[in-house]
Formats: structure tokens, sequence, C-alpha cells
């Protein structure tokens, strides 16, 4: 998929130090601000809490955080950023606090920069340019 590379790499916690500390102390709250930030239920990340204990109930092993993979990819894909499902599903499972926190970083990269047009871009708005 041609597009560019991720703002900040998946270990690069120092670019932003205040992500890494949120992420660090208090990750399920930086992984519903990330599911905030992109217009999803800020409560959808819980699901990869509750997901392996009601999963393994029923015998089924899982390994990877369904929610955040499925936010993984649905940033890749919105901003077009180089990548594959197989590489977010390898990330997604290594580390979860370092996936959330480059999440994060990248959200509130693209959510400062100019779109298209000159306008400032804002989660959930619609820029419509001439």
């Amino acid at each position: 998929m041609a597009g560019e590379d991720w703002n900040s790499g998946l270990f690069s916690c120092c670019d932003d130090i205040k992500s890494c500390c949120y992420g660090f102390w208090c990750c399920p709250c930086l992984a519903c601000t990330v599911s905030g930030l992109f217009g999803q239920n800020r409560c959808l990340p819980l699901c990869d809490i509750c997901s392996p204990a009601v999963m393994s109930a029923f015998g089924i092993p899982l390994c990877v955080p369904p929610a955040g993979l499925a936010l993984r990819v649905g940033i890749r894909q919105k901003y077009e950023i180089k990548g594959s499902l197989c590489k977010d599903i390898a990330t997604s499972c290594v580390c979860v606090w370092c996936s959330w926190c480059q999440l994060h970083r990248e959200l509130k990269y693209r959510n400062h920069t100019p779109a298209p047009g000159g306008s400032m871009s804002q989660p959930g708005m619609i820029t419509i340019s001439d």
C-alpha cells in the first residue's frame, strides 16, 4: 500500500513524553482516549480487557486484542500509512502499551496538521474545499 510512514516509531516514547507517561501509568485510559479521538466509542478498548476472560471461559485462546487491532487498522487506512494487516497483528501482540502510545502520538500529530485546503482538521469534522 502506497502512503507515508507512521509519524513516530513503535518504541519512540521520547518523541512525546506526555503520551508515554499517560500510557505507562494508565494504559486503559490512554486506549479510551485514542478511541474517542478517532471518533469511536471511548469504551471500545475495554473489550480488550474483557475479551480474553470471556473467550477463555469457552476454551478459545485469544492473544490479539480485537479493539486495539481494529483501531490500528482503521487509523492506518484512514491516513494511508504504510503497513499491512500482518504487521498490525504483530504490533498489537508484541507491545500493547507501545502500540497505544504510537496511535495516540499519530492522532495528536494528524489533528494538529492542517488539512488540504488550509483549514485545521478536527476529529469527526468534514472539511469541504473548493
